[in-house]
């Protein structure tokens, strides 16, 4: 495998990070987009061969940001096209699409993504080749940010572009942190960003001991925010009276208690003590806390199969019961009339301590593949992270 990285005009993306105090219209993200998008170090730790932190705090949309950091240094990345059957087009688009999410003009909005598309249509002699079959982008945002159709009527604009919709972008494959689960063709889900962003397997082999040996008191877990209204404020509100009435299982409230639920090290405690975690959907289907918990070693507990199942076929078992539960579909957690159908304790106390061991050893393993080791990480670094398997994968598919 020779995978060849575009030198694209720095409009596509590191301009836009020069700009990180316009990057979003809530927060400024300039601390976010540091250390090649891992952002701030949470530690040091003494286990690292050049005392470089692997523990960080990143933006859960960083993911163009951080594959291009990997793919700079990355074992198979060639200078010469020629040798290449993958063309990586470093494009920051979930950046942009955040940047322009005031601008009422739809033609302002989307011009950036339409001068991309005509940059690697008509300017690179390589797509010609196999028509763009064989390049392919990463995009930190969901594929709805990208899909927006003009002949849609009365439904919200939350500043989404056209880029996925372009015939050339269509022509590739692009990763998202979620894919439309119906006109998804070319989009491949690829994991949020966690917290551990390790050089070596034997730092790799370190937490995975940890995580196996961890002591977990609780039943299960949940952390997140209520919402104002929709199933998924129905169900969390569910979730959290369900929690709240039991005590085997152990609530952070970050409607309550924000600051707590931001700390990486107080959220990776609350997961590590316990055996599930609640994973409803977030502002759309996935939740980056279902990676949170995978690298915790809890068993996600699943209310909608978009959560995970049908985005992430590339690094999760393709046997769901192996490492996760599912409950029920959201809109059938609770009844018309407001009466409870699942009662979550009674359904988690029916797995039996062994299956539940089995479950964990499953989810143990998989946290190399989850991971994005650190971008400076050498090329023997001995495990495969979230980018070797996105790479080996899209071989197989275009080849």
């Amino acid at each position: 495998m020779s995978v060849y990285v575009y030198e694209l005009p720095s409009k596509f993306n590191s301009d836009l990070l020069r700009n990180c105090t316009r990057l979003n219209r809530y927060r400024n993200l300039c601390p976010d987009v540091v250390n090649h998008g891992l952002g701030q170090p949470l530690s040091v730790e003494a286990n690292t061969p050049t005392k470089e932190p692997i523990w960080f705090a990143p933006y859960q949309f960083a993911v163009e940001e951080i594959f291009h950091a990997r793919m700079l240094n990355h074992p198979c990345r060639t200078n010469d096209p020629a040798r290449a059957n993958l063309f990586y087009v470093p494009f920051y688009g979930g950046f942009h699409m955040s940047s322009m999410g005031r601008e009422t003009n739809y033609t302002a909005r989307d011009e950036l993504a339409v001068q991309l598309a005509e940059h690697v249509e008509q300017q690179q002699p390589w797509w010609g080749r196999r028509n763009g079959k064989d390049h392919f982008m990463v995009l930190g945002r969901t594929a709805w940010d990208f899909m927006r159709s003009d002949r849609q009527q009365g439904v919200v604009d939350y500043g989404s572009n056209t880029l996925l919709n372009l015939p050339a972008v269509r022509n590739m494959s692009v990763f998202v942190v979620e894919r439309h689960p119906s006109e998804g063709n070319n989009q491949l889900g690829i994991p949020y960003p966690s917290y551990f962003h390790p050089y070596t397997v034997d730092q790799v082999r370190d937490w995975q001991r940890k995580v196996a040996g961890s002591n977990r008191p609780y039943l299960f877990s949940y952390i997140g925010a209520r919402r104002k209204e929709g199933v998924a404020a129905a169900i969390r509100d569910e979730l959290m009276q369900q929690c709240s009435e039991s005590e085997h299982c152990m609530l952070l409230n970050c409607t309550a208690d924000a600051s707590k639920c931001s700390d990486p090290k107080e959220v990776l405690r609350v997961m590590m003590a316990s055996r599930f975690c609640l994973q409803p959907r977030g502002d759309s289907f996935t939740r980056r806390s279902v990676f949170d918990s995978l690298l915790a070693g809890c068993l996600p507990v699943l209310f909608s199969r978009h959560t995970a199942y049908t985005q992430y076929q590339m690094y999760l078992p393709e046997n769901t019961t192996s490492y996760s539960v599912f409950l029920w579909e959201d809109e059938k957690m609770i009844s018309d009339n407001g009466l409870r159908k699942v009662n979550i304790e009674e359904e988690l106390m029916k797995i039996g301590s062994g299956k539940v061991e089995e479950m964990r050893k499953v989810v143990v393993d998989l946290i190399p593949r989850l991971t994005f080791a650190h971008p400076n990480a050498s090329g023997d670094k001995g495990f495969e992270d979230v980018v070797d398997v996105a790479l080996s994968s899209l071989l197989r598919l275009v080849y």
